[in-house]
This record gives C-alpha cells, sequence and structure tokens, in this order.
C-alpha cells in the first residue's frame, strides 16, 4: 500500500463499479461537488481542522497547500483502512470541493464512505458560516 496508489484527481477518476466508494465531483459521481462561499484559502483552512478532529486520519500525501490530499482513515474496531482524497477547487460562485472517499478492502462498506463524506460537508458548512 503507497500513498501514490491511492493519491488520485477524484475529478478524473473512474467512477468504480464497486460499492464500497462514495464519489461527489462538479461532473458525474454519486452527487455535485459542494460549493462554499468562501475563499479556496478559508475551506483548505476548514478542511484541515476537519481532518484532524476525525479519529484515526492521517494525511498520507498531497498537502493544504496543494489543495488537494489523501487521508487514511482506520475503521475503529479492526482498523481497515479507508482512504480520502479531497480537491479544492476554484468555482465560479465560491469554492468546491471534490471528494472520494473509498474502502480498500471489499465490495460493500454499510455505507461508511458515504456517512464520512456528507459528515465532513456537513462539518465545512458548519465551520465556514462562522
Amino acid at each position: 500500500m503507497t500513498p501514490e496508489d491511492w493519491h488520485v484527481d477524484p475529478v478524473t477518476i473512474e467512477k468504480p463499479d464497486t460499492e464500497n466508494h462514495f464519489l461527489l465531483r462538479p461532473q458525474g459521481g454519486d452527487g455535485p461537488a459542494p460549493v462554499f462561499q468562501a475563499s479556496p484559502d478559508a475551506v483548505v483552512i476548514a478542511l484541515q481542522e476537519v481532518i484532524d478532529e476525525t479519529p484515526r486520519a492521517t494525511v498520507i500525501d498531497g498537502s493544504p497547500g496543494a489543495r488537494h490530499m489523501t487521508i487514511l482513515v482506520r475503521s475503529k474496531l479492526v482498523g481497515f483502512p479507508d482512504f480520502v482524497t479531497v480537491k479544492v477547487l476554484a468555482a465560479d460562485s465560491g469554492t468546491a470541493i471534490a471528494i472520494f472517499s473509498r474502502s480498500q478492502y471489499g465490495k460493500s462498506d454499510l455505507g461508511v464512505n458515504k456517512a464520512r463524506v456528507e459528515n465532513w460537508v456537513k462539518a465545512l458548512e458548519t465551520r465556514l458560516r462562522k
């Protein structure tokens, strides 16, 4: 397992056929990329806070400065690895994020990746409203 294998572009990645992932991006995926009424720098700062507050999460590739990061998140009980790649994008009406969360093992994740993405988006919305 090398970071380079998981650090992909969530805007251009081919959407997998398995159910163990969740993808938000401007075109296609499981839904549209969320757009925030904030600067890209403000979104990156809020995103880093969300990552820092996520248990068992570690940035394994990319950086806030690059506005493109891949985060390893391990499950609580067994430590299974999930990978979340986020890219911050300038948008006409603010700043968007493309986010791709997926499990390394299995064909189904019982909705864990979707829930993670939805929770991160809600946390970003809350931080950026302040």
